[in-house]
């Protein structure tokens, strides 16, 4: 099991620790450097749900494109905030403090109850009738949608809010929130994302509150730690290569088995898959 601990932190490029000012820097160059090699991008867009992980990627984006605006003297760089509610969502002042902390250049508002309800109406009609699982994929699926036909039209890529706390466990939807085209936390976990909050002076309550997904309408507000039925705190010592339960690490390492395909790009014939 240590073995398996081991080859997973290497794989997620987890941290035993970090400097949050250096990991600041890092991602904020990254972002910048990915727009300056495709001179033909002008932005990034990301949907913002009032959680740690999009208040802390929103934040380094619109500081990446600050930067540039200075460096280069052109205003042709944006950060696009995108809120996707699903009718009124409960956390809407945390989503409203967290624009308020990131301060990005434009935000748009889509609600996406509409499209999801008419999604599932066409399937029921075709005899396919969604569990509420399923419509909770659909509702993540909806907002990477929307996210990305604002990308098309404003010349932008889209943002993940990923990272490893999240990848080792496969706690996103395929092709929902788990599809974008960079991923600035990657290699972070979830304690390292609060310390670099923290050290960004991001008001407490957005990186202390319940993570919670609040997919299901059955479940609304189910908080991860419940659904995974493994705390945050486990799965952050088990990233930095810490002892924990046996039944913790057990249950990390399954998920991290089962979720392996949200992890690589579509299968080819090429691929050793059955390894």
């Amino acid at each position: 099991m240590l073995d398996m601990q081991k080859q997973i932190i290497e794989e997620l490029k987890a941290k035993p620790s970090i400097d949050p000012k250096e990991e600041i820097r890092v991602s904020i160059d990254f972002m910048k450097e990915y727009l300056k090699k495709h001179s033909f991008l002008e932005g990034f867009v990301l949907g913002i749900s009032g959680g740690q992980d999009s208040t802390l990627a929103g934040k380094l984006a619109q500081m990446a494109v600050d930067e540039l605006k200075e460096e280069t003297g052109s205003d042709r760089y944006k950060f696009y905030a995108v809120r996707l509610p699903n009718g009124v969502q409960a956390d809407e002042e945390d989503c409203q403090d967290a624009l308020q902390f990131i301060k990005p250049d434009k935000v748009f508002v889509i609600n996406i109850k509409a499209a999801v309800d008419a999604s599932e109406a066409a399937l029921k009609e075709n005899g396919i009738v969604l569990t509420d699982f399923a419509k909770g994929n659909e509702k993540a699926r909806e907002r990477m949608k929307a996210q990305y036909s604002i990308a098309a039209m404003t010349n932008s890529v889209v943002l993940g809010t990923d990272h490893a706390a999240e990848a080792v466990t496969g706690f996103y939807t395929k092709y929902g929130d788990g599809g974008a085209d960079l991923v600035p936390l990657f290699r972070l976990n979830k304690r390292q994302g609060r310390e670099m909050l923290k050290e960004l002076n991001c008001p407490e309550h957005l990186y202390t509150k319940v993570p919670t997904a609040d997919l299901e309408d059955d479940r609304p507000q189910l908080p991860d730690e419940v659904a995974l039925g493994v705390s945050y705190d486990d799965i952050d010592d088990f990233l930095e290569g810490k002892e924990i339960s046996e039944e913790a690490s057990s249950r990390i390492i399954s998920y991290y088995l089962k979720s392996a395909h949200k992890r690589h790009m579509p299968i080819t014939v090429f691929d050793d898959f059955w390894k």
